[in-house]
């Protein structure tokens, strides 16, 4: 099994993703730590530098560079400074193959999904050889990590910033009410029957009217027009009585 599980290159000032490994392992915990690494993405202005959320199986762990931050889920048994080194030599490769002007303002997600041919070959190399690149020096990583170690992110404190709480959606308590509608009573029922009936009638009345007044001219207009009125009046009642 590899111990480099996944690599992900992200911009820090709105998360937006710029590149990712392709998925080879398709575990359940690899998912949810996923989930983990995309919640932290979103975060990444209150983390500057290096950072890590460790669980039980899975590591994530995360560095920023020029705005741009390279994230990784390793296993738990995974040495943290070789996972630091394989962000390192990520972020030297990435700026090497992109202009970083052109990479602040791409507003499209995965813009440079290109480069994961370069992470295949970086992971392979750290996942088999057990040894960096000539590129990074691990002794320069381990002493800068003794200076200024990783901020530790808890798992708890990304839950309830993705809007859940111990598996729960975390809901407004001021959520809206529900209102229920009464049943139509039997009189209800009997007014409805008796005002469309009244329409009916109102509305037969009318186009006698209106023949009527296509032989004997317009004297009768208002007459047709006061039928017409007192007709969409009973209908709407109808339509509205309970």
């Amino acid at each position: 099994m590899s111990m480099i599980l996944f690599a992900y290159v992200v911009r820090v000032t709105d998360g937006l993703p710029l590149s990712a490994s392709s998925d080879f392992e398709h575990s359940r915990e690899l998912q949810e730590c996923k989930k983990q690494l995309k919640i932290v993405s979103q975060m990444l202005g209150q983390f500057p530098g290096r950072g890590t959320v460790k669980s039980n199986q899975l590591h994530i762990h995360f560095t920023s560079s020029q705005g741009i931050a390279y994230m990784t889920i390793c296993c738990s048994y995974y040495p943290t400074t070789m996972a630091f080194c394989f962000l390192e030599e990520l972020g030297m490769e990435f700026v090497s193959s992109f202009e970083v002007a052109k990479i602040h303002v791409v507003t499209r997600p995965y813009a440079f999904l290109e480069f994961d041919t370069t992470i295949q070959k970086i992971k392979w190399h750290y996942n088999y050889s057990n040894r960096p690149s000539i590129k990074i020096s691990v002794t320069n990583i381990q002493r800068e990590l003794k200076v200024t170690p990783p901020r530790q992110v808890n798992v708890d404190d990304l839950v309830v910033t993705n809007g859940t709480l111990n598996g729960h959606l975390h809901l407004q308590p001021s959520s809206a009410p529900n209102y229920r509608l009464e049943p139509v009573s039997m009189v209800g029922i009997l007014s409805v029957i008796l005002n469309i009936m009244c329409g009916a009638l109102n509305l037969i009345r009318g186009v006698h009217l209106i023949e009527h007044n296509f032989q004997d001219g317009d004297e009768e207009k208002g007459t047709v027009v006061a039928f017409l009125v007192a007709f969409i009046a009973c209908a709407f009642q109808g339509i509205t009585e309970k």
